[in-house]
């Protein structure tokens, strides 16, 4: 059994609703919920709107490999409404949903369309305070340590608070 964790979010639609269904989703499809965040609002980070986020992060266990859920991922994305996924080094957007697989097991992945850990969750606190909830002593396995520290030294000034 397989053990990844998944960062939600979007700020377009119902973003509450979106979440809730990409999550019954993952569970029918991709395996079982071990662990939810509470859900956080925040900024956009890496570009303008005047559409807050909200995000959400699960801990899963999955029979799946992680391209395979990476793939069924997409899906997920794209029956809820997801049209374009954001390359690397192009702006950011707005987006209904995405679901980001920050961890995957302890594995260090790098492969086409596929970079666990995710590259820049060290630089964004909504996706930190989301990991805190749900797995605060995890240890990253290419920063070597706890998400704790990294939230701690993150400089991430984006405001980002607890969903009512």
């Amino acid at each position: 059994m397989n053990q990844a964790i998944l960062l939600l979010g979007g700020n377009l639609g119902n973003r509450k609703l979106l979440l809730i269904e990409a999550i019954s989703k993952i569970e029918k499809r991709c395996g079982k919920v071990i662990k939810k965040s509470k859900i956080y609002e925040s900024e956009a980070w890496g570009f303008e709107t005047d559409n807050n986020f909200l995000n959400q992060a699960l801990a899963i266990e999955t029979n799946m490999h992680a391209f395979d859920l990476l793939l069924e991922l997409q899906q997920i994305e794209k029956e809820l409404g997801r049209t374009v996924k954001t390359k690397q080094n192009q702006e950011y957007s707005s987006r209904l949903i995405d679901i980001d697989i920050l961890f995957f097991n302890n594995e260090i992945i790098d492969i086409k369309g596929l970079t666990i850990p995710h590259p820049r969750m060290h630089l964004r606190k909504f996706t930190l305070n989301c990991i805190l909830d749900i797995a605060p002593d995890y240890i990253h396995p290419v920063m070597n340590t706890t998400i704790k520290n990294i939230s701690n030294d993150c400089t991430d000034k984006t405001k980002v608070w607890q969903y009512a």
